[in-house]
């Protein structure tokens, strides 16, 4: 093997390396939180009942669960501006993944919704309390607590869908990778650091996660 290995390139460039981390982490945060907003929004809309919202809810997750996410980001990106809706690169890519997200966090929180008993709902309405309140103090925190491992699972999936969004120009870690390869043409260096950068915010985002569910989430002992 006539390949010789030199990490040099990644100890002078790893302060970019580690901003790239940053970008990555503030993007898909801002996803996250709207991506939660979002699947919040759609399950209330479908239990009001109401056939347009239904339908708006269920046909806004079948389009996005059943196109390429890259599509999606390209739409946002060079699509919408054919109508005149025009958006930074980092911005459209926060709104991609955001869309995204939310609308496999929809189907998660909907199915931890589904398996509260219909007698807790009723009992809550024997108590007096109203739709939003029932929905608030019933349903959504039992809710949460049933599907906050699979909504985890999800939003660390768009932490790792982000490296996508460097085709439409936004920063983050994958964009800054792919920069040093162009310059450098160390594949093997770069692209296994990158790995390692991907796994650590994986691990990062996991441990965040679990804490978040002992914290909120847990039963209470006493």
């Amino acid at each position: 093997m006539s390949y010789q290995f030199d990490f040099s390139v990644i100890f002078d460039a790893w302060p970019r390396l580690l901003y790239g981390c940053w970008l990555t982490l503030a993007i898909s945060t801002k996803a996250m939180a709207m991506g939660f907003a979002i699947g919040l929004l759609c399950v209330a809309l479908r239990r009001t009942g109401f056939g347009p919202f239904v339908w708006l809810v269920k046909g806004f997750i079948e389009i996005i669960r059943n196109t390429p996410f890259p599509v999606q980001a390209f739409f946002i990106y060079l699509g919408l501006p054919s109508i005149g809706v025009r958006l930074a690169p980092d911005t459209a890519a926060v709104v991609a993944l955001g869309l995204n997200g939310g609308a496999y966090a929809a189907e998660i929180i909907r199915g931890g919704v589904e398996s509260i008993h219909q007698g807790q709902v009723e009992a809550g309405r024997a108590l007096g309390l109203n739709g939003f309140q029932v929905f608030r103090y019933i349903i959504l925190r039992p809710a949460l607590r049933v599907s906050f491992p699979a909504l985890a699972s999800q939003f660390i999936l768009l932490m790792l869908t982000s490296s996508v969004v460097a085709s439409i120009s936004a920063m983050e870690l994958a964009s800054i990778g792919q920069e040093l390869e162009s310059t450098t043409f160390r594949s093997f260096e770069v692209y296994l650091t990158l790995t390692g950068l991907y796994l650590g915010m994986s691990a990062m985002l996991t441990g965040l996660f679990a804490a978040i569910e002992r914290g909120l989430l847990s039963y209470p002992t006493r």
